[in-house]
């Protein structure tokens, strides 16, 4: 391969795929057809399968897309001024985002290949200096780990899936509302409106 830039109605033709397949997995899940992914797009399948050789290939590169956008999200939410609401606003997003996307979290079960875990650790590295940052300004309870943020954070996507459209939310606040260092100032005025 020479190292060419690829041609710019390629790179076109490339992004609308992706576009595409992120809604089409979103709405559908991850069975849908390669042949109604092209059809989203406005390309021909053939235009698909020179830039993805199979649905794995292209659940691969939608994976990685929203890994590194979310990644790049809190990067920049980690010179925020606020690191507590820094740090709910994220989940807040991830969760929403991730409730709404389900072949994301199917796909996370599987290999698909180094440049998504690479991804995938480089999102769980940035969101444990979040987590850091809004445990040292009090806003979150000091005995969560990166760890056990990961567990709630899944439990919470399942929650969110599972609620009326009306209730959406929920449970992220629920969970936010536990994240909050105990003895807050915030926690501690809640409990007194009860």
């Amino acid at each position: 391969m020479t190292g060419r830039k690829p041609r710019a109605d390629a790179a076109v033709n490339r992004a609308a795929v992706l576009a595409a397949a992120q809604d089409a997995f979103a709405a559908c899940g991850p069975d849908v057809a390669l042949d109604e992914i092209a059809r989203r797009a406005n390309v021909g399948p053939g235009t698909v399968h020179r830039h993805f050789p199979s649905k794995q290939a292209l659940i691969g590169a939608v994976v990685l897309d929203r890994l590194t956008g979310l990644a790049d999200v809190a990067g920049r939410l980690a010179e925020a001024a606020d690191p507590g609401a820094a740090f709910t606003g994220f989940l807040r997003q991830l969760a929403g985002e991730a409730a709404h996307n389900r072949v994301l979290s199917l796909a996370l079960g599987t290999d698909l290949g180094e440049e998504v875990a690479a991804a995938t650790a480089t999102l769980r590295q940035r969101v444990a200096v979040l987590l850091g940052r809004a445990q040292r300004a009090g806003a979150v309870r000091a005995d969560l780990d990166p760890a056990d943020l990961h567990a709630l954070i899944i439990g919470i996507i399942e929650a969110e899936r599972r609620l009326p459209d009306s209730r959406r939310g929920l449970g992220v606040d629920v969970l936010c509302d536990g994240l909050r260092e105990r003895g807050s100032a915030r926690v501690a005025k809640a409990a007194g409106r009860g």
